[in-house]
């Protein structure tokens, strides 16, 4: 069962620009959220920093290929010999007035995201068709969608009736600077190792595209540094961390480990 994501304090974020201007905006004036950017940018970070400054509940749902509309609403089930509602994420965050957050949302089938429209727009329903309920969201409420445009195809874009529902924000990796701070404040390495793995982050970046399929994540640095707090070699907390969650193969990899290995003098 999903339940509502709470934070006794503010998740760590650093900003890069007027994203929480905008999201703020956006929350206040009952606009649905759309957050485009690459797999391990702070996309989810950033929602969830926002959704406990506002002080929200937050229901966070990660699409896929299977993710139905009664997944996203609610079914009814069997228990003790009677039939019960359940409510889904998207369900209960309407009525709570929460923040409904879909994480790749173009990952859903297209039957799913129908399901979103009357929320989107300035109606703000969401009809449960097997309860006969129209529930009117609060004003409270919000919808936030994401995506990794690096994904899209003919097949899994987000068709125009529904992208232009949203208010849309850009992600993108961290520049230098703002990406060791994320380091250094996330697991407390020391300097010269947040500014050597992001020397490795922005090196391998440049093979996006060419050699491979997906970027290094801040996210991914940060598990290189944590191993290496923990006592492991650098080069091999990068191989384990880094290289390997990015490739299956083995020359990639080898050309790969090469770059990590010149970073520490290797």
């Amino acid at each position: 069962m999903n339940r509502p994501e709470t934070a006794p304090e503010l998740p760590y974020y650093e900003a890069f620009g007027d994203e929480e201007a905008v999201f703020a905006a956006a929350w206040r004036n009952r606009l649905p959220l759309l957050i485009k950017g690459p797999t391990g940018c702070g996309k989810t970070r950033f929602v969830s920093h926002m959704a406990a400054r506002l002080g929200l509940p937050l229901y966070t749902v990660a699409c896929h290929d299977d993710l139905t509309a009664a997944d996203l609403v609610g079914r009814h089930l069997i228990g003790d010999g009677s039939t019960v509602w359940c409510d889904g994420p998207l369900t209960r965050a309407v009525r709570e007035g929460g923040i409904c957050y879909l994480d790749e949302v173009v990952e859903a089938r297209k039957d799913t995201t129908v399901v979103l429209h009357p929320l989107a727009d300035d109606r703000r329903l969401l009809p449960i068709d097997r309860t006969g309920e129209l529930l009117q969201a609060p004003p409270s409420f919000m919808l936030v969608v994401s995506y990794n445009p690096g994904y899209q195809n003919l097949l899994k874009g987000m068709k125009p009736s529904t992208r232009q529902r949203f208010v849309s924000l850009r992600f993108d990796f961290p520049d230098a600077a703002r990406e060791e701070q994320i380091l250094l404040r996330e697991t407390r390495c020391d300097a010269d190792l947040a500014r050597r793995l992001v020397g490795i982050a922005r090196a391998l970046r440049q093979l996006k595209d060419h050699d491979l399929e997906e970027s290094v994540s801040t996210r991914l640095l940060v598990y290189a540094a944590l191993l290496v707090r923990d006592g492991m070699d650098p080069v091999a907390a990068c191989r384990s961390a880094i290289v390997e969650s990015l490739t299956d193969d083995p020359e990639v990899a080898e050309a790969l480990g090469e770059v990590v290995a010149a970073s520490f003098g290797r």
